[in-house]
């Protein structure tokens, strides 16, 4: 008898030159996405605020990687992508980008409630609608918004992700069965502690509000998580590859953790 993991069979995710469009590719999630996806065979259309990042993940695939640089929160930026990718090739978007600064409700003016609006939810409503007639024309497409674990419990110091990132959930839900009948999905990804820049940046600001070190305060997070460290990107990436893929048919409008079980709830 062959043992576990000898002779087994490499599931086929069935992406293969299908083309996406991946937000926040320099960084993150978005990056282990992206090079997960060209790993599958498939072509990315890759963002980023930053060309040099997304010069430096190009250069590993450089015939399935292509990329525009600039904010995809912007309407004039997402026009850009829509007119670049050939639209009607889609086959499915990661909706990501960096999330609004950490602090509490005291520390926050209007103005940033203002912007996080904008740049947590308005924009991912903007896209996904622009997309959405290419895809119910080609009766097929997979959306996946990544978001984050405050979806489903709240994180300290982040009162404006705790506060907007839920209506994101309750688009998304709507949204999914508005265009389940027409071969499209639509999930959400809530990860929690990951190692990215955005868990370095609450790091930073538990050490200045408790006067620990930044590696203590780092210690105090990954206490909190029972499988006992952060997670990696590219274990997200792996699930999000599955709900991009064909196989997902049958799963749409979830919201789905990916947390080392720090949410509580029974439904987490």
């Amino acid at each position: 008898m062959a043992k576990f993991g000898q002779n087994h069979l490499k599931m086929d995710l069935q992406l293969k030159d299908k083309l996406f469009i991946v937000g926040g590719a320099g960084d993150g999630f978005g990056k282990a996405v992206t090079l997960a996806l060209a790993g599958e065979g498939a072509h990315i259309l890759a963002v980023s605020r930053t060309q040099q990042k997304l010069e430096v993940i190009k250069q590993e695939f450089p015939e399935q990687i292509d990329f525009v640089t600039g904010d995809i929160t912007s309407d004039e930026i997402q026009d850009v992508i829509l007119a670049k990718t050939g639209i009607s090739s889609v086959s499915g978007v990661v909706v990501n980008a960096g999330g609004p600064p950490a602090g509490g409700f005291q520390e926050m003016s209007m103005e940033q409630w203002d912007e996080a609006w904008r740049t947590v939810v308005r924009w991912k409503i903007s896209f996904i609608n622009k997309l959405m007639p290419v895809l119910l024309s080609n009766r097929y497409g997979r959306v996946v918004c990544i978001e984050s674990v405050s979806v489903k419990q709240p994180v300290d110091n982040l009162i404006l992700s705790n506060a907007l990132r839920p209506a994101v959930v309750g688009f998304v839900k709507t949204a999914a069965r508005e265009v389940a009948s027409e071969g499209i999905t639509i999930n959400v990804l809530a990860p929690g502690y990951h190692r990215t820049a955005a868990m370095e940046r609450l790091f930073v600001k538990r050490s200045e509000q408790e006067h620990i070190s930044v590696s203590e305060a780092k210690s105090q997070f990954e206490a909190e998580i029972p499988v006992g460290d952060m997670g990696r990107p590219e274990e997200l990436a792996n699930l999000a590859l599955w709900l991009l893929s064909p196989l997902s048919r049958y799963v749409t409008g979830q919201t789905i953790t990916h947390d080392g079980g720090i949410v509580r709830g029974i439904f987490g």
